[in-house]
């Protein structure tokens, strides 16, 4: 059991009631890395589990917070001050499962380290065998599959299995080993493992193991042990189709020798989806309203400019999202930004139209053309200004660690 017990309530920081004194740990066995955003109720929770699972480990559990608006952040660092081995990292303005991974692995000297949910649907309690596995049959990596001997989906229904099992399939194909539940964010790994692959990191989207698996240069030594998924008890899981997307560009990535930055690949998709916008666009104003080539080229760059704006907020820019009245004044930066590219795309297109040159052919080229301006300038001034965030969620102070490599 914890030292001292927690409860959360709405509106309020929890404050710990002492029945020992704080606890100091000593050479570390294991750390435990566990991402998060909008998880308040769960973090007494996910540290019971952890106080009791580990006995007789010396061990360090890291939570990375993503700002997150219901004070995470806050509940944490209460539990911090008063046990040295629960440790927060407190990241503003960016977001993402595999970063906030990254950077907590990497914020640690413990020689093996391990990645797991705090929604509580990983089972904490097979980390010791985990440990063992790794020790034992001096492996790289030991994953929690819900797919082999004592492993099992849960609740989970039948087109999220499907899903599960179709993105296995597309993951075996870049992870060059033999894994039952690549899709898992529930493993263990040596911290020399890490070492040698980190640099080669992608770091997007939500799948790390695959990222790591993906980046060895070598056979990486791996076993897994059997758990059940458990069912998510707060909070909403972070799963979407944007997710889904990411991923699909992390194993093409992968598969082209990490060629392509995920933000780049993001941002083309959007592009793509935005000259089909504008194609579409173009040709009913000019063939159904019967605009002349001016007009329905400049209605048909507006709308996919707005397009673009709310497609790239969502997808490209995600650890960055504009909310509210940020959306009004982002889409206003964005247009102001855009208007030189919107401008050059008309004149230039028109231009070769008039030179005789096919109107798909001259509308794309213009495409093309304003893409570029609009990716260099409204990037920055769009979505890289520095914004004022408020603290939204409860008051109360908020220990920041600071993110150190060591070797």
């Amino acid at each position: 059991m914890l030292p001292f017990q927690f409860t959360v309530e709405p509106g309020n920081v929890p404050t710990p009631a002492f029945g020992t004194t704080p606890y100091t740990a000593s050479r570390l066995d294991l750390a435990i890395v566990l991402p998060t955003f909008n998880e308040r109720e769960n973090i007494p929770l996910v540290i019971a589990r952890l106080t009791d699972a580990l006995q007789g480990l010396s061990w360090e559990a890291i939570f990375v917070d993503d700002d997150s608006p219901d004070g995470t952040a806050d509940v944490i660092a209460a539990y911090a001050r008063w046990d040295s081995r629960i440790r927060l990292i407190h990241r503003v303005g960016r977001r993402g499962l595999s970063s906030a991974s990254i950077e907590g692995m990497m914020s640690t000297s413990a020689p093996v380290v391990g990645v797991m949910d705090a929604d509580l649907q990983h089972d904490e309690s097979v980390l010791p065998r985990m440990l063992a596995l790794l020790r034992a049959d001096s492996l790289d990596v030991v994953v929690g599959t819900r797919n082999a001997d004592g492993g099992s989906m849960g609740d989970f229904g039948r087109s999220r299995i499907l899903l599960s099992r179709l993105g296995e399939r597309i993951s075996q194909s870049v992870c060059h080993c033999k894994l039952t539940d690549p899709m898992s964010g529930f493993f263990l790994l040596r911290r020399s493992f890490l070492l040698d692959i980190v640099h080669d990191l992608q770091g997007g989207g939500f799948k790390i193991l695959v990222d790591l698996l993906a980046s060895s240069k070598v056979p990486v030594r791996i076993g897994e042990v059997g758990y059940k998924f458990g069912a998510r008890q707060h909070g909403a899981s972070k799963l979407n189709i944007v997710v889904g997307i990411e991923y699909l560009f992390l194993v093409v990535n992968k598969r082209l020798g990490g060629l392509i930055p995920l933000h780049l690949a993001l941002y083309m998709l959007v592009g793509v989806i935005g000259l089909v916008t504008h194609t579409v666009a173009f040709l009913a104003l000019s063939h159904i309203f019967a605009k002349n080539f001016v007009e329905a080229q400049a209605i048909a760059t507006f709308i996919a400019m707005i397009e673009n704006f709310l497609l790239n907020n969502m997808i490209t820019f995600r650890s960055r999202q504009l909310h509210g009245m940020q959306m009004l004044t982002g889409a206003g930066r964005f247009i102001a930004a855009c208007s030189f590219g919107a401008w050059a795309n008309i004149v230039f297109s028109r231009a070769l139209w008039q030179g005789g040159v096919e109107w798909y052919v001259a509308g794309a080229a213009g495409i093309v053309l304003g893409s570029v301006w609009n990716l260099s300038v409204s990037s920055f001034i769009t979505w890289g200004m520095l914004r004022k965030t408020s603290r939204r969620g409860p008051a109360g102070d908020v220990m920041v660690t600071h993110i150190e490599t060591s070797h």
